[in-house]
C-alpha cells in the first residue's frame, strides 16, 4: 500500500489544488485578472502583488510583443529580468517557489512571455512590465488559502509524527473544529488569511481512534549495540555549494562491526541533519541565450541572441562580470540568417500599344511577383522598391490642327542667279481657342521661296561653280552651283550653249546638306482675323517651342520668342451715310427716349435718329 499526503498507510489521501491534504477543491480562492491599463512612459511598471502563500501562479502576456515580464520580491531582491538585464528562459528560484519563465522565439507564434509557479510563496512579489510599446494586455492567476485551511507550507515540510505549529497533530476522525486557533496573519493586509486546525496543550485526546492499526511494540534490546555515524552521502553538487547527510548504521559498541539494523532501539536513531558541502564556487560559464527572430523573413538577415557571463552558488544562478569567464572563448552574439530565398519581380508581357492614337496617353505591361519555385504570390513578398513600372505614358505625336512655320531662311541657295530660301512647315495641334482653324486641310504652306543674288560669269566647259551656301543654317537644307557649257579662248571663256555639251557627263547643279542639328527653334500658326473691323482689335496665333523631332522643347532664346498678340484695324470707325435713312416726322427725339427705336415701323420713320443711336452705343461698347 502506498502512503497518503496524511503520512498514514493506505489512506489514499491525496493533496487538492488548494494544496490540501483530502481536501475537496473547495477551501481556497482563486483570483484571476486582466491588467489592460494604457502606459505612456518606458520602463518598468508594476502590474500586481501576488500575496504569500499563493499557489498555482500563472502570469501570461496575451499576446506577442516587444515588452518583459519582470519579477521582484517585496525586499527588492530581483528575481527575472531585474535592473534593465534581460534573462534567458528558464526557471528561477524565488519567494519560496520554483518559477519557469517562458519566452515563445518561433517567428509563427504569437504567444506571449509568462510566468509559471507551483508554490506556496512564503513572501510577498512584485510582477512587473517593462513597457516598450502598447500593452496587450497581461493575465494574472493565482490560488490563495480559504478559512479553516491548513497552511500548505506546513504539510509540504513536516516530517511523519512532527508536530504541527508546534503541537501534535490531530489523528483522522477527531473532531475538534472549535478548537481551532487563528494564528496566521496577512503581512501585507493584516487580515486572517487562513486558520490551522491544532491541538491545544492538556486537550490530545486519551482514547485511540477506531481506524488505527496498534502499533508492535519492539522488544527491549541490549544496550551492547548502538548508532554510529560510518560516513556521509555524496554531495548534492561538485561545487558551488550543495548539501550531505550523515550515514547512522547499528555497530557492535566493542568491536565496532556492522550488524542489522534490528540489534539498535529505532528510537534513539539519530535524525541526520543536513550539511553544507563543497562551498567554493563552481567556475563561471557563458550562458547562451536563444536566437532572435531573423531581421528579414527571406534572403540573408541577420540574428542576435544574448551571452552573459554566470556563475553558480548555492542552486542560484548569478550574473558576474564578464572577465570571469575570459578562460573561455566567448560564443558568438550575431549570426547571418535565411528563413527561404526571396521572390522577385517578373515583367510577364510587353508593354501594350498606346491608349491614344494622337498626343498622350498611357501604356501597360503585366508585372507579378514570382516565388523561387515560379509561383505567383501577392506583391507584399517581393521588394516594393524594386517593382519595375506597368504604367507609364505615351507619346503618339501631336494631334494634327494647323499649320506651324518657322522663319524664312536668311541665305539664298545660290551665290548668283536663281536660288531658292526655304522654312520648316509642321502640322500640330492648336491650343489656342479663339483661331477658326478646326484643321490643317490641304492647303499647305510652301517651304520654299525664289531668290536672286545677281548673274553668274561663266568660266569652263561644262563648268560647275562652287557650291552655294546651305539654305537653312541648320538642319536639312539644300545647295546650289551653276553649271554652265562654256568655251576656252585665248584669254577668256565662250559660253555655248547646254546641248553644245550634251555628249558630256553633266555635274549635279544641286544637293542636300546639313550643317548641325536645329536644336530648338521657335515655330508658329498664321495669324487669326482680327476681333473688331474698326477703333483697334487685336488678332493672335500660337507659338511653339520644337526640337529637330518635333517634340516640345523649352530650350529656345525667349528673347527671339515671336508675338503671339497684336493690335490691328486700329482705324476709326466711319458709318456709312445712306441719302434714303431721313426721319420722317419732326419729333423723332421722342421716339428715341421712348426706346421705341426696336421697332421695324420706328426704326423706319426715324432711321436718321435711331441709326446715330445705334453708332454711339456700339461705339460705348467697343471701348468698353
Amino acid at each position: 500500500q502506498s502512503i497518503g499526503c496524511d503520512d498514514y498507510l493506505g489512506s489514499e489521501k491525496v493533496i487538492d489544488k488548494c494544496g490540501i491534504c483530502g481536501g475537496d477543491n473547495t477551501a481556497c480562492k482563486v483570483v484571476s485578472g486582466v491588467f489592460k491599463h494604457t502606459l505612456t512612459n518606458l520602463g518598468y511598471h508594476k502590474i500586481v502583488e501576488i500575496p504569500e502563500g499563493a499557489t498555482k501562479i500563472n502570469i501570461t502576456e496575451m499576446s506577442k510583443s516587444n515588452n518583459y515580464l519582470a519579477l521582484r520580491s517585496r525586499s527588492g531582491r530581483s528575481i527575472i529580468n531585474g535592473n534593465w538585464a534581460i534573462d534567458r528562459p528558464g526557471r528561477y528560484e524565488g519567494g519560496g517557489t520554483m518559477f519557469t519563465y517562458k519566452r515563445p522565439n518561433e517567428i509563427s507564434s504569437t504567444a506571449g512571455e509568462s510566468f509559471l509557479a507551483d508554490g506556496p510563496t512564503n513572501e510577498v512579489l512584485d510582477v512587473y512590465m517593462i513597457h516598450q510599446q502598447p500593452n496587450p494586455g497581461i493575465h494574472y492567476e493565482y490560488i490563495i488559502p480559504g478559512d479553516n485551511v491548513i497552511s500548505p507550507q506546513l504539510l509540504a515540510h513536516r516530517r511523519p509524527g512532527e508536530p504541527l505549529n508546534g503541537q501534535l497533530g490531530m489523528p483522522e476522525g477527531t473532531n475538534h473544529e472549535d478548537e481551532d486557533l487563528h494564528r496566521e496573519t496577512d503581512a501585507l493586509t493584516g487580515q486572517s488569511a487562513g486558520t490551522f486546525p491544532v491541538i491545544q496543550p492538556g486537550r490530545f485526546p486519551s482514547h485511540q481512534p477506531e481506524n488505527q492499526v496498534p502499533a508492535v511494540q519492539p522488544p527491549r534490546q541490549n544496550r551492547e549495540y548502538n548508532w554510529k555515524q560510518i560516513g556521509k552521502t555524496e554531495c548534492t553538487t561538485t561545487c558551488g555549494k550543495g548539501s550531505q547527510y550523515p550515514v547512522f548504521h547499528c555497530v557492535n559498541r566493542i568491536t565496532h562491526e556492522e550488524v542489522s539494523e534490528n540489534y539498535c532501539d529505532s528510537s534513539t536513531k539519530p535524525i541526520p541533519e543536513e550539511e553544507a558541502c563543497n562551498i567554493f564556487p563552481c567556475p563561471a560559464f557563458w550562458d547562451i541565450g536563444e536566437w532572435s527572430e531573423c531581421s528579414k523573413t527571406c534572403g540573408l538577415g541577420m540574428q542576435h541572441r544574448q551571452i552573459l557571463c554566470r556563475q553558480m552558488y548555492a542552486n542560484r544562478t548569478l550574473t558576474v562580470q564578464q572577465y570571469r569567464c575570459h578562460h573561455l572563448e566567448k560564443p558568438e552574439t550575431t549570426s547571418t540568417c535565411q528563413l527561404k530565398i526571396c521572390s522577385e519581380w517578373q515583367i510577364r508581357t510587353e508593354w501594350t500599344s498606346c491608349s491614344v492614337p494622337c498626343g498622350v496617353g498611357q501604356r501597360t505591361r503585366d508585372v507579378k511577383c514570382v516565388s523561387n519555385l515560379g509561383d505567383i504570390v501577392d506583391d507584399e513578398e517581393c521588394n516594393m522598391k524594386l517593382r519595375p513600372n506597368d504604367i507609364e505614358n505615351c507619346d503618339m505625336g501631336p494631334c494634327a490642327k494647323s499649320w506651324f512655320l518657322t522663319e524664312w531662311s536668311d541665305r539664298c541657295s545660290a551665290e548668283c542667279g536663281d536660288g531658292v530660301r526655304t522654312r520648316s512647315v509642321v502640322c500640330m495641334t492648336n491650343h489656342v481657342s479663339s483661331l477658326p482653324l478646326e484643321g490643317c486641310g490641304n492647303n499647305r504652306p510652301s517651304e520654299t521661296t525664289p531668290c536672286n543674288n545677281g548673274p553668274c560669269a561663266g568660266k569652263v566647259e561644262w563648268f560647275a561653280g562652287g557650291w552655294t551656301q546651305c539654305s537653312t543654317e541648320c538642319g536639312s537644307g539644300t545647295q546650289q552651283r551653276e553649271v554652265i557649257c562654256v568655251r576656252k579662248t585665248e584669254g577668256n571663256f565662250d559660253v555655248l550653249n547646254p546641248y553644245e555639251c550634251s555628249y558630256l557627263e553633266k555635274p549635279p547643279s544641286q544637293q542636300s546638306c546639313y550643317l548641325k542639328p536645329c536644336g530648338s527653334k521657335w515655330f508658329h500658326t498664321d495669324w487669326s482675323t482680327c476681333s473688331k473691323s474698326c477703333e483697334g482689335g487685336f488678332r493672335v496665333r500660337e507659338v511653339r517651342c520644337l526640337s529637330d523631332d518635333m517634340t516640345t522643347s523649352t530650350r529656345c532664346d525667349p528673347q527671339l520668342k515671336p508675338e503671339e498678340k497684336e493690335p490691328c484695324n486700329t482705324q476709326d470707325c466711319t458709318p456709312e451715310i445712306d441719302e434714303n435713312c431721313k426721319d420722317k416726322y419732326y419729333n423723332c427725339n421722342v421716339v428715341v427716349q421712348a426706346r421705341l427705336c426696336v421697332y421695324t415701323y420706328y426704326k423706319t420713320a426715324c432711321c436718321a435718329s435711331c441709326t446715330r443711336v445705334a453708332n454711339r452705343q456700339s461705339g460705348f461698347l467697343g471701348r468698353r
